[in-house]
């Protein structure tokens, strides 16, 4: 009778096992089912998006109303002798063409959208929107479309149009490369090896703007890198000081305190978050 007992339940133990596996299983293919439609939503708008705008590169030096915070017209030239002697790659930068786009049809589509952002070295060429919170794009794509892919959005408490002292850019590290999914690329010593990497394009209706790089790195959650106001320049300093020795690479970039920052920001994993600093070197307006 005990044999009878005994066998009863080593069935039910394993009929308890093959329905938590199959639960399992079936949880599993659902997660995969959707993350591939995610997927198939966000290329098919990439896709439509890149078909209705106009995209193109401006020649800096030809530029006839550009601005620099760095340097003047006049400094440029009295220290050409300087250029020669001394390695800056913001000299070279200096001369990278803007990129340019034209946001009348991406205002149809989306009244939010406030930038074009690109990257070299990663897939990261997409329009940036922004909401009155940093929540709603999580899981909107840029038709407003519900989606766990998300988009590629701006920090609610930033003005496009009056950088602040760090301006801030998220979007979700997609598995399959898309939003912010390639940035991980910046932690590898090829990427970094590539100089034309370091500089980082962004275009609004009213600037086209360059960007030089001069930190990245992985980092445990925290919170204090997407710091937006200050309260003094020396604090503002420290927080330089601070973003710049995190780097895992040296881009010899001076900092100081009339800088202005551009923090691109992702998950890396559950636990850890990747991010890049760039400070504006050049501007055209538009």
């Amino acid at each position: 009778m005990s044999k009878k007992i005994d066998i009863k339940k080593k069935n039910s133990f394993f009929l308890l096992l093959i329905m938590i596996a199959g639960t399992m299983l079936f949880y599993s293919l659902f997660q995969i089912i959707n993350w591939k439609k995610d997927n198939d939503q966000i290329q098919k708008e990439m896709e439509q998006i890149k078909k209705e705008t106009i995209i193109k590169e401006v020649s800096s030096e030809e530029a006839e109303n550009t601005t620099s915070r760095q340097e003047d017209s006049t400094t440029l030239e009295d220290d050409s002798e300087n250029k020669k002697t001394t390695f800056d790659p913001y000299w070279d930068f200096m001369k990278y063409n803007y990129l340019e786009v034209d946001f009348s049809n991406l205002a149809k589509m989306n009244s939010e959208v406030v930038a074009w952002l690109s990257v070299n070295g990663t897939n990261i060429n997409y329009p940036v929107v922004q909401h009155k919170d940093n929540e709603y794009y999580l899981n909107h794509t840029f038709n407003g479309s519900k989606n766990n892919a998300g988009w590629v959005f701006l920090d609610y408490r930033n003005q496009i149009n009056t950088w602040e002292k760090n301006t801030i850019i998220y979007a979700h590290g997609r598995q399959n490369g898309s939003m912010f999914g390639s940035l991980k690329n910046i932690l590898k010593e090829s990427w970094y090896q590539q100089k034309e990497n370091h500089i980082i394009r962004l275009s609004t209706p009213n600037q086209n703007s360059l960007w030089q790089v001069f930190s990245v790195y992985r980092i445990p959650t925290t919170n204090d890198y997407i710091q937006t106001s200050f309260s003094s320049n020396t604090s503002f300093q420290t927080f330089l000081e601070k973003m710049k020795n995190r780097s895992i690479y040296d881009f010899q970039v001076e900092l100081n305190q009339e800088d202005t920052v551009l923090t691109l920001s992702t998950c890396y994993d559950d636990n850890d978050k990747v991010v890049l600093h760039a400070k504006y070197i050049k501007g055209q307006e538009r």
